[in-house]
């Protein structure tokens, strides 16, 4: 029994091809080297013994800093998403490359748009290639092996950087510079890319991905919505300025749990009555504003008007501004709107 044993050990394992992961770059500081960008070809290049971990087929969806990204692009990259998806069966997942700076805004698009239950990782770097210490081709790396993984299905769109996964909607960018830039603030992050395997301690509860109702498949544009920030002695001119221009929806960053300040209160009443959708959100970086919070000042103008103030969860401005976009693609009714924020 034991040299039966001893013989089976003796065997060469069953050589199994690595899981095929696409990568869709879309530029950022990761390829932005000192006298021109990294194409996708070389990016891959950059990551010794790739193949170990992943087949990697690659494109160029564009290659410019993540604030140059229109808004015209994130549907075009969703929709380029959804189509690769249903036409390879037999992909493991999507790496997608963008600029550190609006990283978490354009993860939270996808995870709201994105019709598959197969990983997309959105990856960047905090550091040029070339500088010293240089974090692309590692945090690269990382992320090929996030989307190859199979425990990474169902998770929605994740964020990883500096080896750590992150949900997207729940990340942030808590630091201009440093590496340990990308962070979930009060819950904590997934799990972590280490040298043996990939882990995740915990799961994704929210509405995502296959869950979503949100279909980009024939918009051609988001309807505007502006992000507008509480503090002391704030003019309602800006939120009246805002309505006037054409914005459907108005995110209220306010300084609490839902207090804003001088004559904003004025200009919610102004946009409100225009028909305009407004979300309160904290600008605190924690905490949530339930519903309802941010409508009390205005009670005044009645019940209807008091359902227009809607309270975004946990969700942080910027990203309650993109939930709202989405929402108002399908619907005015602020009950609904509302449900839609407690649900994702």
């Amino acid at each position: 029994m034991v040299a039966g044993i001893l013989l089976l050990s003796a065997l060469p394992a069953v050589a199994q091809d690595p899981p095929r992961v696409r990568l869709i770059a879309t530029g950022g500081t990761i390829s932005n080297r000192s006298g021109g960008r990294l194409t996708h070809e070389e990016l891959l290049d950059s990551i010794p013994n790739l193949d170990r971990y992943a087949r990697v087929e690659g494109e160029q969806f564009s290659n410019v800093p993540s604030d140059s990204l229109t808004l015209d692009q994130w549907l075009q990259l969703a929709r380029r998403i959804n189509e690769r998806f249903s036409r390879d069966t037999g992909l493991a997942g999507i790496v997608v490359t963008s600029g550190t700076d609006t990283l978490e805004e354009v993860a939270y698009f996808l995870n709201l748009t994105v019709k598959d239950e197969r990983p997309v990782v959105v990856v960047g770097a905090m550091r040029y290639p070339g500088a010293l210490g240089s974090d692309g081709a590692a945090n690269l790396l990382a992320a090929l092996r996030v989307a190859a993984e199979p425990a990474a299905r169902k998770k929605g769109v994740l964020v990883v950087l500096n080896e750590e996964i992150n949900a997207a909607r729940d990340v942030t960018k808590t630091d201009a510079v440093r590496l340990h830039a990308f962070q979930t603030r009060g819950y904590g992050f997934l799990g972590v890319v280490d040298p043996d395997r990939v882990v995740f301690y915990r799961d994704v509860l929210k509405r995502h991905t296959v869950q979503s109702e949100f279909d980009v498949s024939t918009l051609t544009s988001l309807p505007r919505v502006d992000v507008i920030l509480v503090y002391q002695g704030a003019s309602g001119d800006l939120i009246r300025s805002a309505t006037d221009l054409g914005a459907r929806g108005l995110v209220i960053a306010s300084a609490g749990a839902g207090a804003t300040s001088g004559t904003q209160q004025d200009g919610i009443r102004y946009a409100t009555d225009k028909g305009v959708v407004v979300v309160t959100s904290t600008r605190t970086g924690n905490g949530r504003v339930p519903a309802g919070r941010g409508s009390r000042a205005i009670s005044e103008g009645g019940y209807s008007q008091r359902r227009m103030v809607l309270g975004s969860e946990d969700l942080a401005p910027v990203k309650a501004r993109i939930l709202l976009m989405l929402a108002l693609t399908r619907t005015q009714d602020p009950v609904e709107i509302q449900r839609m924020f407690t649900q994702y």
